[in-house]
């Protein structure tokens, strides 16, 4: 299999709607694999089909342990069928070097697809996990939008993007999630543990 290139934030491709794979054919089991390959060799935890240039609804997420044996999951013409809750997400994108920020997230989703072979089902994933996360970044690459269209604090988030020479966030595209951030405040309030987690969170990367 292949690595290929990753796309960079500012490449028009990012925000085009992506098609359905109308079949799980040898070409789009192959275009998985290299997916994987590139997604292993950039140290990600997930990567969509317009991050290598392909306009197609499939993504693929690995959360696993890196220092363990690998464990992909393969999102073919994926739908978000429930979300609920609410968390802050301390984000970045393989398509934004080394750029993070605080973004927006339900805490648990649910999401049917089909696999490499073609079959569906349904997957779940539950307080605000890591998967839960994965699999709303990833989808959202699939509508043409991005992780930092929900950040909740577009001047710290233009911050960092100016930081890594990166365009700053479209203003336009910003999602209006005024429940989700009041979700989050309140739950934040209640657990203050959280807070001081991602100030060291965001301490580590800084350095």
């Amino acid at each position: 299999m292949s690595i290929l290139k990753i796309i960079e934030y500012g490449n028009p491709i990012l925000r085009k709607q992506t098609k359905e794979v109308s079949k799980v054919s040898k070409k789009i089991k192959n275009l998985v694999y290299d997916m994987l390959d590139t997604m292993y060799a950039s140290n990600g935890v997930g990567l969509a089909a317009p991050q290598i240039g392909e306009s197609l609804r499939i993504f693929v997420i690995d959360v696993s342990d890196p220092s363990g044996p690998v464990h992909p999951l393969v999102f073919i013409n994926p739908k978000i069928i429930k979300k609920s809750g609410a968390i802050n997400s301390y984000e970045g994108c393989l398509s934004f070097p080394k750029a993070y920020t605080n973004v927006r997230r339900y805490a648990d989703v649910m999401i049917k697809a089909l696999d490499i072979n073609g079959k569906p089902f349904v997957k779940e994933a539950h307080n605000g996990e890591l998967l839960a996360r994965a699999i709303q970044h990833e989808f959202d690459h699939l509508e043409g939008k991005l992780f930092i269209d929900h950040c909740r604090n577009r001047f710290e988030t233009n911050e960092v993007l100016k930081k890594y020479n990166l365009p700053s966030v479209d203003a336009d595209r910003l999602i209006d999630e005024d429940e989700l951030e009041e979700a989050i405040v309140e739950y934040e309030k209640e657990h203050p543990e959280v807070v001081e987690k991602l100030k060291k969170e965001l301490e580590e990367t800084e350095n």
